[in-house]
């Protein structure tokens, strides 16, 4: 097959992947806010579970083409310390930004009426912000700009440092072959049950900014970008440090030392 072929099949495939977590997860988003009472009212472990098997679901669908970054904070930790072309950076960043635009309009296709009805119910605009939350990120109770930026460094460092863990072939502790994906989706519906409400656990920058594109053009306007206090930047400029942050802590404080990889070593 020509190289071309190949690079375009992995730039769909990391799309995709991302369209699939933004149609599963953004919908239980939806299922969680516009409906009354909401089926996820005393079950917010429902929410944070699905967004993992979203994960999970991408990953058994692309990651045979292009190993299912969907997360632009992977791609560059994994070109960082993982040897993954850095010429490939940006072209995996842009189609995950895409693939979540697209998934944010199929949940507007679903929830669309859903949506409206919920702002006429609740006197709330779309260029005020009603129900904004859905597609995308914001800080929660008592979380400024600077805090969620802090949040948002330390819960993707948490995320990249657990996926390094988990694809790690000298970690004979980590399940091996298909399970990865699982424990991986497990790991996202872990680090949004314990820090979800903070600023609704973005750890990736397409997974926000491809649906605040969307909402942007769909009449959220100044609402989604650049949103209240400026906050556009946070769930991008975060995870890419936390990314970097969560992969150099394991390259130089446990990958070094696992026994197997020791013993390798000629």
């Amino acid at each position: 097959m020509p190289a071309w072929k190949i690079a375009l099949g992995e730039l769909i495939s990391e799309a995709l992947a991302v369209f699939i977590i933004i149609v599963i997860g953004c919908s239980a988003a939806c299922m969680y806010t516009l409906y009354d009472p909401s089926p996820y009212v005393n079950a917010y472990w429902g929410v944070c579970i699905t967004w993992g098997l979203s994960v999970t679901i991408a990953i058994y669908v692309t990651g045979a083409v292009s190993g299912t970054h969907a997360n632009p904070a992977v791609t560059l930790a994994l070109a960082l310390y993982r040897g993954f072309p850095w010429r490939k950076v940006l072209p995996f960043s842009v189609a995950q930004v895409f693939g979540g635009l697209l998934g944010a309009g199929v949940v507007y296709l679903l929830y669309g009426p859903v949506i409206d009805h919920y702002n006429d119910l609740h006197h709330l605009t779309r260029a005020g912000g009603g129900a904004a939350g859905v597609f995308f990120t914001h800080p929660g109770l008592a979380i400024s700009v600077m805090h969620a930026f802090m949040d948002e460094i330390i819960l993707t460092a948490i995320l990249v440092l657990g996926i390094f863990a988990i694809t790690e072939d000298f970690n004979t502790v980590a399940l091996q072959a298909n399970s990865g994906a699982l424990i991986i989706g497990l790991l996202v519906a872990a680090i949004g049950a314990s820090a979800g409400y903070l600023e609704s656990w973005a750890i990736n920058p397409a997974r926000d900014l491809g649906p605040r594109l969307f909402a942007w053009m769909a009449g959220w306007g100044a609402s989604a970008l650049p949103s209240p206090g400026s906050y556009w930047w946070v769930p991008i400029a975060g995870p890419l440090l936390g990314g970097v942050v969560g992969g150099g802590l394991y390259q130089g404080l446990v990958r070094q030392f696992l026994p197997a990889r020791r013993k390798a070593k000629p």
